[in-house]
């Protein structure tokens, strides 16, 4: 899974990548400090695992993992070139779901782009830039299919139709992830790559002062603004959560409840991104190894043995599961087979989060 972090500049967003990532990524105070993209693979972080690794002796754990994207900021003007905006928009395209990083503190020797601290303006503004982007993209394969339609290919005539409803939505400067559509328009759209089709996360990113009430009016404008768009959001301290990461791991818990937090950044945006993303994680565990995979829900068990290999999907036969949960309470797989709660699960199973799992196939 890849994520994109994006929001104006001098919004806290680099600094906030910093402290998911410990990249290091160059953060300073004047705009277009990050031109390329900062790239970190991040560990999804997942008690579990620890749990089954000391059960089963494991010499190896291996967590999920989310590749996050710290793009570069933007300006209006930026769907027509201005600032680095041509650069933006083709990262941006590459990625599943955009962490939107909105600024929600005062500080007057952090310039703001626009000179002032306004989170709704600001998100305005980078999602018109967006949908003007898709728009142009939307005009010309509306008016290029348009004229192919009459050789009567069913498929065309949808994706025509489709196209037409998308271009109204943009020219009214909204995104397209609010849109209502059925299930084969939504098929439709995945092959159209837009940029305000992905699902966003705003960040409210507030101040140091504002951690113990867990934000501030104008965190709660960016929360009111995302639930009426079905968007996530949460709400954090990007400057603290760099300095959590900067202290040893022994420190890092008393820190938070110094502080009174309960949940890192990070593990605020994988909660908040597998939710809205509709994921979830099943383990296999073995002295080898101990390994969360990250599937859809609603995957079933062929589609979810796939994930290890093609080969486990192609010549599954069943699966034997067993949930976390009554693992650890039986002390062990052989006592949780003897108390009956190891199923045999078929190629019509569903998985569940938390599923441990091992696959029976043959090739």
């Amino acid at each position: 899974m890849k994520i994109g972090v994006v929001g104006l500049p001098n919004v806290g967003k680099s600094t906030l990548f910093n402290a998911i990532t410990e990249a290091g990524a160059e953060s300073a105070n004047y705009p277009f400090c990050t031109i390329e993209p900062n790239v970190g693979v991040v560990d999804v972080p997942d008690d579990r695992l620890q749990e089954l690794g000391k059960m089963y002796n494991t010499q190896k754990i291996t967590p999920a993992s989310i590749e996050f994207m710290d793009i570069a900021g933007l300006v209006a003007g930026a769907s027509h070139g201005e600032g680095l905006g041509n650069k933006f928009l083709s990262h941006i395209r590459e990625v599943d779901a955009i962490v939107h990083v909105v600024r929600c503190f005062e500080n007057e020797k952090i310039i703001h782009v626009s000179g002032d601290v306004d989170p709704i303006r600001d998100i305005e503004v980078i999602n018109l830039e967006l949908a003007l982007a898709d728009l142009e993209q939307v005009t010309k394969k509306y008016e290029k299919d348009s004229k192919l339609i009459r050789t009567g290919d069913k498929s065309l005539i949808e994706s025509v139709a489709l196209l037409g409803k998308i271009k109204l939505q943009l020219e009214g400067g909204h995104p397209v992830r609010i849109m209502t559509l059925t299930d084969e328009e939504k098929e439709i759209l995945k092959g159209f790559q837009l940029l305000t089709a992905k699902p966003v996360i705003y960040v409210a990113n507030t101040s140091e002062d504002d951690i113990a009430s867990g934000g501030n009016a104008l965190s709660e404008k960016v929360k009111e603004f995302a639930r009426a768009e079905g968007s996530g959001v949460i709400s954090l301290c990007a400057k603290i959560e760099e300095e959590l990461v900067s202290l040893p791991l022994e420190e890092r818990e008393m820190f938070k409840e110094e502080l009174g937090i309960e949940e890192s950044g990070l593990e605020k945006l994988v909660k908040e991104s597998y939710d809205l993303l509709g994921l979830m994680s099943y383990l296999t565990a073995g002295e080898k190894e101990v390994r969360a995979w990250t599937i859809k829900k609603g995957t079933k068990a062929p589609q979810a043995a796939g994930k290890i290999h093609t080969d486990f999907e192609k010549g599954f036969i069943k699966a034997e599961i067993v949930s976390y949960d009554d693992l650890m309470e039986a002390g062990n797989f052989v006592k949780a087979k003897e108390k009956g709660k190891v199923r045999i699960e078929g190629k019509e199973y569903v998985m569940q989060d938390g599923d441990v799992v091992l696959f029976r196939f043959n090739v």
